[in-house]
């Protein structure tokens, strides 16, 4: 897995020509322009940021440190009969917690007390436990609470009402990785003769992993592996460095005696054993293929000539007169202009967004990630085999710091995410940003004989940025002055390249040993829509064309004419983009008309990119684990039983998985009900030779937004003062110019040190052991 741990290069620090400030300690050099700036007594300070204290504590709030200490120590006590072993102690044969974290509190519990004088809903844990001390082990999830703890009230149970399987109870195939990887060395080992010589390297130099998830037949477990070169050049490139030998292992079973190696493939051709490959290698005309080979161009560092003035400084944005935005870091909650919501966050998603209100009223009881896959295709059996679903290996632990300046600007407010997993508390600082920016357009202009309009656009974003592996996912949340809502997702990081022999119709060949795979990128998000209350109907409003007559003509017009029709149930609910773009699709509440008879709500559209769906059909790896992903868009009746359109188990078996989506779709009317949408970004993803060595996130994007549509009377941003109005027909008066009451920045000259950051005190991951609990500080 790729995480930023690696101790990032201190970077210099080029100053502004407006102040002067200290470079960085660790700096390798200071600005030479530094010395003629203004002299800092000249420097102001923008006013102190805004304070909010949320309306009422937050129920999505994570257990607290001292929950999971309380909680740990509960769940291995001898009274509860779990036979557990504290994580850093255990064995691949012992039971052990892997995941502790708050369960969701159902949506009727949340909305009694959010609205009205109800209790605050009692908090209960999601409890993951991995089962060893059996031969054929197990994951198992439990609900439990009330927590705190307490000792003759708390309880635990099978957490089943969640997974439309029936139970929360799934194999777990990954209980003997570390046994499995010391006997794929013994083969490697058995065969380093050959693979010293055709693909240059042994098992010491190489690595060898493959599918996921992994694949059943005939009742046995089924491994494809591939040799992958180690990188050399100190950058996480090794899914650049596919080396064209794949081993099929046949791993049934916790006995390494009764594991087998059934196959070898190498140039497209198969091998029943070492012996039989070590015979054809012998042999004359056999074909060595390319070897693969690390270097400068699998590195991410700066090379070649810069741009012509690129050494110089670029644009920034700065924020004058301080923070427009107001958080309450303790209870996660936030407010911007009209708009105020909560943030969750989870080891499987990573953030979530409840309870967003827009001019205080609730549009939105939840927002946010659900799952993601990355399904290849490819002749070979890794490529043809990979289909991961992100949530296994968590969208939560890999939210990692960000770097300001860069990933957010400077001046953002930052928070930290923290998840319990392995007997751990791990936190990880500055991982979630939150910032005002222009967005370098107007949002609303016109102009006149006589005026000139123009809006100001400045957006709102919240944003982390989750490494899964080679791959880095950027999620924004913006929030815009009309009421509107974008939920943009963008892909960097190093591609998982193939092998380029025989893979000519799967990719392009973008290095001397190394094809671009095709590949899906899917992503699955849940908007709880709450139009005005939570009785929506989802409408459909289509343009088509049509030949009319009309009483004031005399001939058939050929012309276009609005046709609307309500999903009605959820056998309807499975929807794709229209062709053409020619359907809206809106959340409307029918029972509360605006005053010209229109039903007020939200619009989904597509944003940035191409929507996609995955593009293969009754995927031979998913199965049934991924039954969000056929569909660009989905409509279900909202059940607290129903919180999920996947979950992390599924990766081991997606034959018959815990949640399989399809399942949602029942029949339920869906007209004036509680209805979720439930939406797909991402990307058809075919690598070329400008993804080396990190794929851009230009193209690499994907975004829907959530729009007002008949909500209010008319737009909402002309109550921002942040516009001016240029008359120049006054007459002798001139021209003039209405800036709405907006003024000049307080601060004109602020310090623009804090807007280059001293990166050196970038922290990584702060990690403290729950059970046995450490006592290191909280």
């Amino acid at each position: 897995m790729v995480g930023l741990g690696r101790i990032l290069a201190c970077l210099a620090v080029i100053t502004s020509e407006l102040v002067v400030y200290a470079a960085p300690s660790c700096s390798p050099r200071l600005n030479p322009r530094s010395t003629h700036l203004y002299p800092r007594d000249e420097i102001c300070t923008a006013p102190f940021n805004p304070s909010v204290t949320a309306p009422k504590p937050n129920p999505w709030n994570p257990l607290s440190n001292a929950e999971v200490i309380n909680l740990l120590a509960w769940l291995h006590a001898p009274a509860q009969g779990l036979n557990l072993t504290a994580f850093d102690n255990a064995s691949a044969w012992d039971n052990r917690v892997e995941v502790t974290e708050l369960l969701p509190p159902n949506k009727t519990d949340v909305l009694t007390y959010l609205d009205g004088s109800g209790p605050a809903p009692k908090r209960y844990a999601r409890v993951v436990i991995s089962f060893g001390a059996t031969e054929n082990p197990y994951w198992q999830e439990f609900m439990v609470g009330p927590i705190p703890v307490v000792q003759s009230v708390t309880k635990i149970e099978p957490l089943n009402y969640l997974y439309n399987k029936g139970e929360g109870k799934s194999p777990n195939y990954a209980a003997d990785d570390k046994v499995r990887r010391a006997w794929l060395g013994l083969i490697a080992l058995n065969m380093s003769d050959i693979t010293l010589d055709i693909l240059g390297t042994d098992y010491g130099n190489s690595s060898l992993w493959g599918i996921d998830p992994l694949w059943e037949e005939n009742g046995r477990i089924i491994n494809w592996v591939q040799f992958w070169s180690n990188p050399t050049g100190g950058y996480d490139s090794s899914t650049l460095l596919p080396q064209g030998l794949y081993l099929k292992l046949d791993i049934t079973g916790r006995d390494m005696s009764g594991w087998k190696l059934l196959n070898i493939l190498y140039d497209n051709k198969l091998y029943k054993s070492i012996d039989e490959f070590r015979a054809a290698w012998k042999s004359p005309g056999f074909r060595k293929l390319a070897k693969q080979a690390d270097g400068e161009w699998a590195g991410t560092g700066q090379t070649g000539t810069a741009p012509p003035l690129d050494i110089r400084s670029p644009p920034i944005q700065i924020q004058p007169d301080g923070q427009r935005f107001a958080v309450d870091k303790d209870a996660k909650y936030v407010e911007w202009m009209d708009f105020a919501f909560y943030i969750g966050f989870t080891r499987d998603t990573g953030v979530n967004l409840y309870d967003v209100k827009y001019k205080g009223k609730r549009i939105i009881y939840e927002l946010g990630l659900q799952e993601a896959i990355a399904h290849y295709a490819g002749n070979d059996p890794t490529q043809s085999g990979t289909s991961y679903i992100d949530s296994f290996y968590g969208f939560g632990p890999n939210v990692f710091e960000l770097v300001p300046g860069y990933d957010c600007p400077a001046y953002s407010t930052f928070l930290d995410s923290t998840v319990h997993v392995d007997g751990n508390t791990t936190t990880h600082k500055n991982s979630i940003c939150l910032f005002e920016h222009d967005a370098g357009y107007p949002l609303r202009r016109h102009t006149a004989a006589s005026y000139v309009s123009v809006t100001r656009n400045t957006i709102f974003t919240l944003r982390f940025v989750a490494t899964i592996g080679n791959y880095d996912y950027d999620f924004d949340y913006n929030f815009y002055l009309d009421g509107s809502i974008e939920i943009k997702v963008r892909a960097s990081g190093y591609i998982q390249s193939a092998f380029y022999a025989h893979n000519e119709d799967y990719g392009y060949q973008i290095h001397d040993a190394t094809s671009g795979s095709m590949h899906d990128h899917v992503l699955n998000f849940k908007a709880d829509i709450d139009i005005l209350g939570t009785k929506n109907t989802f409408e459909k409003v289509g343009i088509v064309p049509a030949t009319t007559d009309y009483i004031w003509s005399t001939s058939p017009r050929n012309t276009m004419r609005l046709e609307r029709s309500s999903v009605k149930n959820e056998d309807e609910g499975k929807i794709n983009w229209a062709t053409n773009g020619a359907t809206m699709y809106v959340v409307v509440n029918k029972d509360q008309p605006n005053k010209f008879g229109s039903s007020p709500g939200y619009r989904i559209m597509p944003g940035a990119g191409t929507p996609i769906h995955l593009t293969i059909q009754n995927s031979s790896n998913l199965q049934k684990a991924a039954e969000f992903a056929t569909h660009h868009l989905y409509v279900t009746k909202h059940k607290d039983t129903e919180l999920h359109s996947s979950t992390a188990a599924n990766s081991m078996n997606p034959k018959d998985p815990l949640i399989n989506f399809s399942k949602c779709f029942d029949g339920e009317s869906l007209l004036q009900e509680d209805i979720v949408v439930w939406f797909n970004l991402g990307m058809h993803h075919v690598p070329h030779t400008g993804d080396l060595p990190n794929t851009v996130f230009t193209t690499a994007q994907s975004s829907v937004f959530l729009s007002p549509h008949n909500y209010l009377l008319s737009d909402p941003s002309r109550a921002t003062s942040q516009q001016v109005e240029v008359n120049s027909d006054t007459g002798d008066a001139g021209v003039t110019v209405n800036t709405f009451g907006s003024t000049l920045p307080s601060c004109t000259r602020p310090d623009l040190a804090v807007l280059y950051p001293d990166l050196c005190s970038y922290q990584g991951p702060q990690r403290t052991r729950k059970f046995p609990y450490d006592g290191n500080p909280e």
